[in-house]
């Protein structure tokens, strides 16, 4: 299944997508859930409701009664979960090595990890604000996991079974506040810098995570294409590793890194600037676009600048 969230009578409810001829469509699970019980997050978190879902989403496909549900460019697509926690990874995506270079040489003993606080959460349907007080924001196109089940201390082996799926994620970095310290939160979390979603894709429809090619699209120039294979710390490590810290709950979020961007972008590298749109996408989990925009009003003062 692929499951969003998307704004209707001013508060967001839970939906799946649905293929039609004429495009994805969505499909309002609220009636599906108990009363006073809404969200996405609700849904992964309970075995049953998965399982009302997902025979609500067969029937809907197999009855073919598209006129019923909106497109989905009809609606507004919110972030899919809210989630509690947002961990991220650095450098974990092998670089390119010579021929007959063992690519595990440089790998680093232990993951990378940092965290995005709340206020970083947008949605696919959301422009990144620019902020005034940087002057090199730069882009990441990341897969994130999207806790389903409660995890902590979980043994590797079953590691993947607290997952529920696989979403989109753009790791939106103020790079000259990144570099100040050692460590990168200030940089990193910046109001509107993790865009989330489209959909989360449920891991029955992703036949192996770590054979996925991501790729990241500027200005209609991919500036990223490299293979899931090429992780150093794969997902089940992951979430194994982390819940060893800290219980993750459902609706948390564990993005897994970008890759490198590619040496012509590198070379080419300048920051983002009003107007400039970056597309991430992975075949089998959807495309997420964000567009970037330049501050107009003073949040304080509420003055032209």
């Amino acid at each position: 299944m692929r499951l969003v969230s998307f704004a209707h009578d001013g508060r967001p409810r839970p939906g799946a997508l649905i293929g039609s001829p004429e495009g994805d469509r969505v499909l309002d699970l609220s009636s599906t859930m108990p009363a006073g019980r809404h969200g996405v997050e609700r849904i992964i978190s309970d075995a049953e409701m998965l399982r009302v879902v997902a025979e609500a989403v067969r029937v809907q496909t197999a009855e073919r009664e598209s006129g019923q549900l909106h497109l989905v460019t009809e609606v507004t697509l919110v972030e899919p979960v809210r989630p509690g926690k947002i961990l991220c990874l650095g450098y974990n995506y092998r670089g390119h090595v010579p021929v007959g270079v063992d690519p595990t040489t440089a790998d680093p003993e232990f993951p990378d990890v940092f965290v995005k606080t709340p206020n970083v959460l947008a949605g696919p349907s959301d422009s990144v604000t620019l902020p005034r007080a940087s002057t090199d924001v730069d882009y990441e196109g990341e897969i994130a996991l999207v806790i389903g089940r409660r995890a902590h201390q979980v043994p590797f082996d079953r590691a993947m079974d607290c997952v529920a799926g696989l979403t989109l994620f753009n790791d939106v970095s103020a790079r000259d506040w990144q570099g100040r310290s050692s460590q990168w939160e200030l940089g990193k979390c910046f109001d509107g810098f993790g865009v989330l979603g489209p959909a989360i894709v449920t891991l029955d429809e992703v036949p192996d995570p770590h054979d996925l090619l991501l790729e990241v699209v500027r200005d209609g120039i991919v500036t990223v294409s490299q293979s899931t294979s090429t992780m150093v710390f794969s997902m089940p490590l992951l979430v194994h590793y982390l819940s060893q810290v800290m219980t993750l709950e459902p609706g948390d979020i564990i993005s897994t890194g970008s890759p490198q961007k590619t040496a012509d972008a590198l070379a080419a590298h300048r920051p983002l600037a009003d107007g400039d749109a970056v597309t991430i996408r992975v075949a089998g989990l959807g495309e997420l676009t964000t567009s970037f925009v330049s501050p107009t009003v003073s949040p304080i003062s509420g003055v032209q600048p």
